[in-house]
């Protein structure tokens, strides 16, 4: 496979998920902005955008639903938005038109093409309706994914970039809770954006607290959007994509050596010992995506280093 289309396939499974993800956070806190009238707007979209790795834009002032769903939403020049994201997940998808099926195509399409009427939608009845349409519009590409394209290197791509988009965002939110108590609400506010909310309760039998939620969100080894399910979905496509038989000595390719150490450490943790030292866990789980980000990047997708001649003189 060509590494133009490899690095496009990577980032549509990147920018697809970060889309969903986004909708789903951003669709949660603003219900409870509206809803809950002893929330603070300001303090919580703050915070919001603090999860999200967002800064502030320069002399922006009270923060409110509005406001806050036009930075994070619709907001082009803002590289984490929704919008923005579903604009390079689609020019992604364009360049690459011969390793992607032409559903996967129509339906990234037809989604940007739809984003100006949904936007103009939403700024008048509410943003609840655009977030719903990108939901599922990212679901409606997963499905498409899965039904149309073959088990080869490019479907490998396009779910090691949704494997550890994930990753990254529920270690985020996870992030954005660690100070709460343990019964706090903030943490059913975790499980609906990370839409776990109700495979949490039947898994729980409708006990919530605390470590139960990020035992949950961190280790269990059956819910798709777990960190461990991901970290374990992106090694097994890392694994293939070398197709080569196991090293005797030493560690493998780097992006493979770091999720494996990520996914054993979480693996062999014993549940109990989960909250001890939790922000000091979590920020090393955010590391090492960006490790894994740069290492892939490395080792598929820039085959031959960049090389600058200096000082060179012709004798």
């Amino acid at each position: 496979m060509l590494a133009r289309n490899a690095e496009s396939l990577y980032w549509i499974g990147r920018y697809v998920e970060r889309a969903d993800d986004t909708a789903r956070i951003l669709d949660v806190s603003v219900h409870q902005l509206l809803e809950d009238a002893t929330v603070d707007p300001d303090a919580t979209s703050r915070q919001l955008l603090t999860v999200l790795g967002i800064t502030p834009p320069k002399g922006a002032d009270q923060f409110d639903v509005w406001s806050l769903t036009e930075l994070v939403a619709y907001n082009k020049d803002n590289p984490s938005s929704i919008v923005a994201s579903v604009n390079s997940a689609r020019e992604n998808t364009r360049g690459a038109r011969e390793v992607v099926s032409t559903e996967m195509w129509e339906c990234l399409n037809a989604m940007w093409n739809a984003v100006a009427e949904r936007q103009t939608y939403a700024r008048t009845m509410g943003p609840h309706a655009f977030f719903s349409f990108v939901e599922e519009r990212a679901a409606m590409f997963a499905g498409l994914a899965d039904s149309t394209m073959s088990r080869d290197d490019g479907w490998r791509f396009l779910v090691l970039g949704r494997s550890v988009e994930r990753v990254d965002m529920i270690v985020r939110l996870l992030l954005a809770r660690v100070g709460d108590r343990a019964s706090s609400p903030g943490w059913v506010t975790v499980l609906r954006s990370a839409g776990a909310h109700d495979t949490y309760l039947r898994t729980y039998r409708g006990a919530l607290d605390a470590s139960r939620v990020v035992q949950f969100l961190l280790l269990d080894r059956l819910f798709p959007r777990s960190v461990f399910h991901a970290l374990r979905q992106a090694e097994a496509c890392l694994e293939q994509l070398e197709n080569q038989p196991s090293v005797r000595v030493g560690a493998r390719a780097e992006a493979l050596r770091l999720l494996g150490k990520a996914r054993s450490e979480l693996e062999f943790l014993r549940p109990h010992d989960l909250l001890d030292d939790l922000p000091k866990r979590l920020a090393a789980l955010q590391k090492t995506v960006r490790d894994v980000g740069e290492a892939v990047s490395q080792q598929y997708f820039h085959v031959a280093p960049w090389v600058a001649w200096t000082n060179t003189e012709v004798g």
